[in-house]
């Protein structure tokens, strides 16, 4: 009510401002532009100015709004692309979810460039690529991504690790985790996926380069990196074992390779019973039988293995008769076990002690029943011109491996 009482107080005064100058002095205006004249009085064309000046305020208002209107056009169309964005990605993930690879991938793509998260969107259409076997799709939809969202290298790239190791493209899966170590020498995915590729392609040196970084990030449990240790190594004496038999020389330097590979192992690997036997069996294998007794008649005075003795048992020393007095010697701290026993029969036999093998053969039978062990008896008896016998314990080992039913039989 004020500002109204206010507007009309104003307009009075105007009003009579106007009209006590028209009474003094109408005034005169003349403006010459080129040809044209223009002649009129003061308070005409003070009135004429004020309405241009009005004009033009109301136009620059005018224009203004114009332009917060389109704004706000365009925001409601940004948003309604944002919102019909959304609606698809969720459509293309519940089909990537699905299994339905093509319209995961049709929905996953066209949404893409409105999407709040487009690295997610290209990411999984890529999965889906993929899945249909796809190949140069999923390159074009991982480089898409990467070009979506700054700083996205390392997870379009352990992506695409992923997709190429599942696609069996181990050269591939490779060299991209070799870069992406390269950029964080430390990433325990990154890590792992090298694990499972280095495997994979039996790349066991590599592999042991890797073990120790593995253990210093604990990735893996005690158990799995102790049995993944033992693979990788007990893999690289085979390979070692296998450079020493395309050697041409003999003796200790045709077994360099190998005695070089046993002094590089961790001090754990070479008190491990696993790969001191396996190092033992290669030694064997390859004509250093005595090497191989001395080893491991070094192991078994210190530590026991069943496992170690077995292959004791297989092996031939320098000296036959003095390799079974030490295993004697072991028999009276250990004189119920049956591995044992079959070692000393086995001895008894390189020593020609038949009698005395036959009975640790028979001894350690009672003590456990062992197809080896049967076989190793039986044989014996054999050749000792016990025939019958012999078939006897063949034919007891045969049925107890077989775990044959038991059913009538004609008599004899």
């Amino acid at each position: 009510m004020i500002r109204l009482l206010l507007i009309i107080l104003v307009a009075l005064l105007i009003g009579v401002g106007l009209s006590l100058g028209l009474e003094y002095d109408l005034g005169y205006i003349r403006i010459s532009l080129g040809h044209y004249l223009i002649e009129t009085n003061f308070w005409v064309g003070l009135a004429l100015l004020l309405a241009v000046v009005v004009v033009s305020v109301v136009g620059v208002n005018l224009l203004r709004r114009m332009r917060h209107g389109t704004g706000l056009v365009t925001t409601w169309v940004r948003r309604g692309n944002e919102r019909r964005a959304r609606r698809r990605t969720t459509q293309g993930l519940l089909a990537l979810a699905e299994g339905n690879w093509p319209r995961a991938r049709k929905l996953l793509t066209s949404s893409a460039s409105h999407a709040d998260t487009p690295l997610i969107n290209y990411l999984a259409a890529a999965q889906a690529a993929f899945e249909s076997g796809d190949h140069d799709a999923v390159d074009r939809l991982l480089r898409l991504a990467f070009e979506s969202t700054p700083g996205s290298d390392m997870a379009v790239g352990i992506t695409q690790a992923q997709l190429q190791l599942a696609g069996n493209r181990l050269e591939q899966a490779l060299a991209t985790l070799v870069r992406l170590r390269k950029q964080a020498p430390h990433h325990p995915f990154v890590l792992k996926l090298l694990k499972n590729t280095y495997l994979r392609l039996e790349d066991w040196r590599e592999l042991s380069k890797l073990l120790p970084e593995m253990r210093k990030r604990n990735l893996l449990t005690t158990d799995e990196l102790e049995n993944l240790e033992r693979t990788v190594w007990q893999n690289l004496l085979q390979r070692a074992a296998e450079d020493c038999r395309r050697q041409t020389g003999s003796g200790s330097a045709a077994l360099e390779p190998l005695t070089r590979l046993w002094d590089e192992l961790p001090g754990v690997l070479r008190r491990d019973e696993h790969t001191i036997r396996e190092y033992a069996r290669l030694l064997a294998a390859l004509g250093d039988e005595a090497q191989s007794e001395t080893l491991l008649r070094k192991v078994l005075r210190n530590h026991w293995s069943d496992e170690l003795i077995n292959l004791y048992g297989r092996i031939e020393g320098h000296k036959p008769d003095e390799q079974l007095l030490m295993a004697e010697q072991w028999l009276k701290d250990r004189p119920n076990n049956a591995e044992l026993l079959l070692a000393l029969g086995r001895l008894s036999l390189r020593n020609e002690l038949w009698g005395k093998a036959r009975e640790y053969f028979e001894t350690s039978l009672r003590l456990r029943r062992s197809r080896e062990t049967l076989a190793e008896l039986s044989r014996l008896n054999a050749h000792m011109g016990e025939s019958g016998t012999s078939v006897k314990l063949l034919m007891q080992g045969l049925m107890s491996d077989s775990e044959l039913p038991d059913l009538p039989m004609p008599k004899a």
